[in-house]
């Protein structure tokens, strides 16, 4: 459903989703990357790249492997995603606010649960270990 909310398109939704996993599990491999969104390696390495050059992402030295390059948000990168997420609450808030009560508070009834399925399902597509430094995953505890 959100994505039939009127957002910009200019990015896809697989550019959408590697800057969100970047902001969420810190700065990862390409082949990480591709993984994770289920694409190419070359794939992959083509959409850092229209990242890298619309200041949204950047590649960094491994500080664990110097020898191995890493893909990082950009403070740019973190402001573009919470305007579209405002964006989105918005109009989420205004299709909410046309419904039913009753169905505004079976819904709100739901969230907890699918907040749980949500961790739940990321937790099984991430790597088992976070890396040093980097937020934890929805639903972990240090």
């Amino acid at each position: 459903m959100m994505r039939l909310l009127d957002v910009p398109r200019d990015l896809s939704m697989t550019a959408l989703s590697t800057l969100a996993n970047l902001e969420r599990l810190g700065p990862r491999r390409i082949t990480e990357l591709a993984t994770l969104e289920g694409v190419t390696q070359p794939a992959m390495t083509r959409l850092v790249s229209r990242l890298e050059r619309e200041h949204l992402a950047e590649r960094l030295p491994d500080p664990v492997d110097g020898r191995v390059v890493v893909v990082a948000i950009t403070r740019h990168g973190r402001d573009e995603l919470a305007r579209r997420r405002a964006a989105q609450a918005k109009q989420l808030a205004e299709l909410l606010a046309d419904l039913p009560e009753a169905d505004r508070e079976a819904i709100a009834a739901a969230l907890p649960a699918l907040d749980r399925l949500t961790a739940h399902a990321f937790n099984a597509l991430t790597p088992a270990t976070p890396r040093e430094g980097t937020p934890q995953t929805p639903g972990e505890h240090a």
